[in-house]
């Protein structure tokens, strides 16, 4: 490896005001952990909008370097599961947040919070799913275990243009699940129905208040909106239903009330990406490596160099970005 090498660093002043900057870096700036990571690819999930432009309070320690997603060959290691020249993927675990992160030529990390890059996954590939994608197979997996089958009736995903929402269609679709996609951008009807979705929801429909019931539209849900969203989203899901919820794009709040547990059944399962344990996330992965289409992978994902990071983060927040964006450190 070589210093300095080149980041981005995410600062603020005694006033609390942030600012974000490419500068040299070296390890010295860098948390600690027992691999060093050189890395290849990496991405722009919502979440890295979100501490790039300092809208969410995502950033805990200054100054950081943000990137919460990267894959990597390894440069030093004193952890057992890992040596020189293994390819390694992170994602979680704080990084970008409390710990410094992929947006820089090299990551320092904890090696428990790494697995390897799964068999029929090229990095590329791996980051084209990202946190986003990951964090759609465990709503997936949670939607399964809660017995949502595809002949229970159609899922329906919010957020359809967006990381999570795009791959969620994309798998649901190949497992024979019938797709709703909930978006506020009606001209990627034809975009959305090429990764597999069957019917088009305009997201006004949902975004307003909700009734305590609805009509039963739905089997289930996988939502990354959240607020009043989710509210209906679940006031229209059907008897014994599920609604996997893991974004808050809309709000934190649920303006809700008990009527869809009480009445219809329906469950609200959380899904955390960050704190995940190993042996889910290995199972997860392994999943997308089986049960994700590469070519429905390939059209929802567009690939930018290390210069694109900043304006990525920009167009993320102002919902601009569709599908998901790839970030290769070499280009």
């Amino acid at each position: 490896m070589h210093e300095p090498f080149k980041g981005i660093l995410i600062s603020r002043d005694e006033d609390r005001k942030q600012s974000v900057a490419v500068c040299d870096l070296t390890l010295a700036d860098l948390s600690d952990g027992d691999v060093v990571l050189e890395v290849e690819t990496t991405t722009v999930n919502y979440k890295d909008g979100l501490a790039i432009t300092g809208k969410a309070p995502v950033v805990r320690r200054w100054p950081m370097v943000p990137g919460i997603d990267c894959v990597g060959t390894v440069v030093t290691s004193t952890h057992a599961d890992f040596k020189p020249g293994d390819k390694a993927l992170l994602n979680g675990f704080g990084v970008g947040e409390s710990h410094t992160g992929a947006y820089a030529e090299y990551a320092r990390l904890k090696g428990d919070w790494l697995i390897p890059l799964p068999d029929g996954l090229s990095p590329l590939d791996a980051m084209a799913v990202g946190t986003a994608g990951f964090t759609a197979m465990l709503c997936i997996m949670a939607l399964e275990r809660h017995g949502i089958t595809p002949d229970r009736g159609p899922v329906i995903v919010t957020g359809a243009n967006g990381g999570v929402g795009s791959v969620a269609i994309a798998i649901l679709s190949k497992l024979g699940y019938t797709v709703i996609a909930a978006t506020g951008r009606p001209q990627e009807a034809a975009f959305l129905k090429d990764l597999g979705a069957g019917e088009i929801l305009p997201r006004e429909e949902l975004s307003g208040p909700a009734k305590p019931l609805g009509k039963e539209r739905w089997a289930a849900g996988v939502d990354a909106v959240g607020s009043h969203t989710l509210a209906n989203v679940l006031s229209m899901t059907g008897y014994g239903g599920a609604v996997a919820a893991c974004g808050l794009a809309q709000g934190m709040d649920l303006p809700t009330t008990v009527a869809p547990f009480i009445l219809r059944g329906v469950a609200l399962l959380g899904v955390d990406s960050v704190m995940a344990p190993l042996p889910l996330r290995k199972q997860a992965w392994s999943r997308i490596a089986r049960d994700l289409d590469r070519e429905k992978l390939q059209a929802l994902t567009s690939v930018i160099g290390f210069d694109g990071i900043l304006p990525a983060a920009e167009a993320i927040m102002r919902g601009e970005i569709r599908g998901r964006v790839v970030v290769d450190m070499k280009k």
